[in-house]
């Protein structure tokens, strides 16, 4: 068995809390300390199912038995305590009932603090603003939250059409032109030449022909077109106001110091 007073009060917390026979009374929530002494004075203990409920034991008697702490008061004793708000500040009128349950002499005149946000003993700071919450406060501020969505920016289609164009193009044809041509009587012609009578007159002729150009016009296929997208990424400036909060400290004379 350790005696509970010469253990730092953070090591009291979330311990399970025994009566003097074993029996579980709860679980250690919270210490509360005298004001005016420095000097742990109650312990605020969850008791009731799941710990909904939150009693008040003298500190004082109480000791470590292992990893559990054990008081000086029956656990009946304990659960019959009469009713004080954990609302971080014991005052003077529930501290007087509370040491009148536990048959003790009433202790200092001021006030009982817990140390809820405190790692050791000491005073801690209140809410004087509203409802009582711990020793800190918390600074918020609001951050831009910027979403993107898709919606349509215009249309894009193909059209085809058909056009006239005049094309020039330059095309050889070919024609045939008669040429009189003489030639010697020789003994390879010689037989030709005396095959007719000997004086006639006579005609002869020769077809003549020429090239003349036929123009037709026929569709070849020349390419393919087709629409496609592609993404073009720039840099947009986002512009908005956003709230945060501030947080000094503001020190306020001694009336006993002003003039």
């Amino acid at each position: 068995m350790t005696d509970i007073d010469q253990s730092p009060v953070a090591d009291l917390k979330g311990r399970k809390v025994v009566d003097p026979d074993g029996d579980k009374v709860g679980t250690v929530d919270d210490i509360y300390i005298d004001n005016e002494t420095d000097q742990p004075e109650w312990l605020a203990v969850t008791t009731g199912l799941f710990g909904s409920k939150v009693s008040f034991v003298p500190i004082s008697g109480a000791s470590f038995v292992g990893d559990e702490v054990q008081i000086g008061y029956a656990k009946s004793l304990v659960k019959d305590a009469p009713n004080a708000e954990a609302d971080g500040q014991l005052s003077p009128e529930e501290e007087s009932r509370l040491y009148a349950h536990y048959g003790q002499e009433t202790g200092t005149s001021g006030r009982v603090s817990d140390t809820k946000g405190d790692t050791g003993r000491g005073r801690v700071g209140r809410d004087t603003s509203g409802p009582e919450t711990d020793d800190a406060m918390t600074r918020s501020e609001e951050e831009l939250q910027v979403s993107k969505e898709t919606r349509q920016a215009g249309k894009a289609r193909l059209r085809k059409w058909i056009e006239t164009e005049q094309v020039q193009m330059t095309v050889p044809i070919r024609r045939e032109k008669a040429k009189l041509v003489t030639e010697p009587i020789t003994d390879a012609n010689v037989g030709q030449a005396m095959s007719g009578g000997d004086l006639t007159s006579e005609e002869h002729e020769v077809v003549l022909s020429e090239e003349v150009i036929d123009v037709d016009k026929r569709v070849v296929p020349k390419e393919r077109v087709r629409l496609e997208t592609e993404t073009e990424t720039r840099e947009v400036a986002v512009d908005e106001e956003v709230r945060k909060e501030r947080i000094e400290m503001e020190n306020e004379a001694d009336p006993k110091k002003r003039r």
